[in-house]
């Protein structure tokens, strides 16, 4: 139970960044439509993830997307646990995509080794105490309000410095609740209560980000600001099963400029691009 993110990566593949396949168990998913509401079929897929080259799989019980209403917290573990369980049994890495405290405590009680919490404890205030306590690495992303309300909040000076800034403030709480240090993973929250522009400027900015001195996660899997970059004539957004090949893309140039996780649903497709993107800084060697 209690495994630092250091001793976690010890364990995976370092000629690139730590990929994150995503499976979602909520019946209103942006991405896929409740595919994986069924236990059943969430546990196949996230062993189908891994051996595509999913490293970790993140599981998530209530939906953020853009509008969603929150579910209760016993909805959200019968969601997600028997997923856990029957992953956890096949050999595969488990993070618990979760806002709760309790949730996480019980994911992680039957097997997750990573926390991801969305609202970089901000959603519940004994998030960080009861991480420090489990003593497993926890992704801290920018947030500002739940999904709701989130698009109102999205309103910035300079957005890289203002996520810099409010991610340090999550990341001081962090550490001052007993969190490691060699725990805390950042995300700058694509997506969450930013618009396109915001979100291609923190993908510019990733530098900086990766200068707070904290691994960094980027997790712009099939977000709303590729369907509208990949819009029709018409201006009809792409839909969110066709953004996977510039989700890739975006993953390769992330990794290009220090992002060391990746949140994505297409791990075939991400990791075809890390292969690309390894070749080009090789030469094409081993």
């Amino acid at each position: 139970m209690s495994q630092s993110a250091d001793e976690t990566l010890t364990r995976l593949p370092m000629l690139g960044p730590i990929v994150f396949g995503v499976i979602n168990t909520t019946p209103d998913s942006f991405s896929d439509g409740g595919k994986f509401a069924d236990a059943s079929n969430a546990i196949d897929a996230g062993i189908r993830l891994h051996r595509e080259g999913a490293d970790v799989i993140d599981v998530g019980g209530e939906s953020t997307r853009p509008g969603a209403v929150r579910v209760s917290a016993d909805e959200e573990c019968g969601r997600v646990l028997p997923v856990i369980d029957g992953l956890v049994a096949a050999g595969v890495p488990v993070s618990i995509d979760t806002m709760r405290a309790s949730t996480a405590r019980a994911a992680v009680e039957h097997g997750a080794t990573y926390v991801n919490d969305v609202s970089g404890g901000l959603a519940d205030e004994s998030m960080f105490s009861v991480v420090a306590e489990l003593n497993v690495p926890i992704i801290v992303m920018h947030w500002r309000a739940h999904s709701n309300e989130m698009d109102k909040w999205a309103k910035y000076d300079d957005v890289v410095m203002d996520v810099v800034n409010e991610l340090t403030a999550r990341v001081r709480d962090a550490l001052k609740a007993g969190i490691a240090r060699e725990n805390i993973i950042v995300d700058p929250g694509l997506g969450f209560a930013k618009e396109a522009e915001h979100n291609w400027a923190l993908l510019r900015g990733l530098p900086r980000l990766v200068a707070m001195g904290f691994p960094v996660m980027v997790g712009a899997s099939r977000k709303r600001f590729l369907g509208a970059l990949l819009a029709d004539d018409d201006g009809n957004p792409r839909d969110p099963a066709g953004r996977d090949e510039a989700s890739a893309v975006i993953s390769a140039l992330a990794a290009e400029r220090g992002a060391r996780y990746l949140r994505v649903h297409d791990v075939a497709r991400t990791r075809d691009a890390l292969r690309v993107r390894q070749a080009w800084i090789t030469g094409g060697q081993a």
